[in-house]
């Protein structure tokens, strides 16, 4: 496995910039090691839901995990406001950094992550395939 360590700036989108290193780094199938870090904005799908929740308050990331490839991200994300309350969905654009994002990512070297539509879901799912001539 190859890891990649980076570090968001206040103002950033964490999906954005995610899926722009992804693309960057050329990346074909990796995943989130660790994220620490804080958000003044907080964007997210919840579970089962057609809308997305969004906070404007100071929240912690608790964790972040999920899938990355050039082609796309599948990610969750789990924050807690200043009272420790916690809350947890489908990352989205628009949770923008406070102070920092300090990730950690893995890119497995022998297989590519492909996005393609479940007609049983509808959704673009996960499909891995192997790395052949590289």
């Amino acid at each position: 496995m190859k890891t990649f360590a980076i570090r968001l700036l206040p103002g950033q989108d964490l999906k954005v910039e995610l899926l722009a290193f992804s693309k960057s780094q050329g990346l074909q199938a990796a995943c989130i090691l660790t994220c620490v870090g804080s958000l003044t904005k907080t964007a997210l799908r919840m579970a089962g839901r057609d809308f997305i929740r969004t906070w404007e308050e100071k929240m912690e990331i608790l964790s972040l995990s999920g899938t990355l490839s050039a082609e796309g991200v599948h990610l969750h994300l789990g924050i807690a406001n200043g009272e420790g309350q916690a809350f947890g969905g489908h990352l989205v654009e628009g949770c923008l950094v406070y102070t920092t994002a300090e990730i950690v990512l893995g890119e497995l070297e022998d297989v590519k992550f492909l996005r393609v539509v479940d007609p049983a879901t509808g959704y673009k799912e996960l499909e891995i395939g192997k790395r052949f001539g590289e």
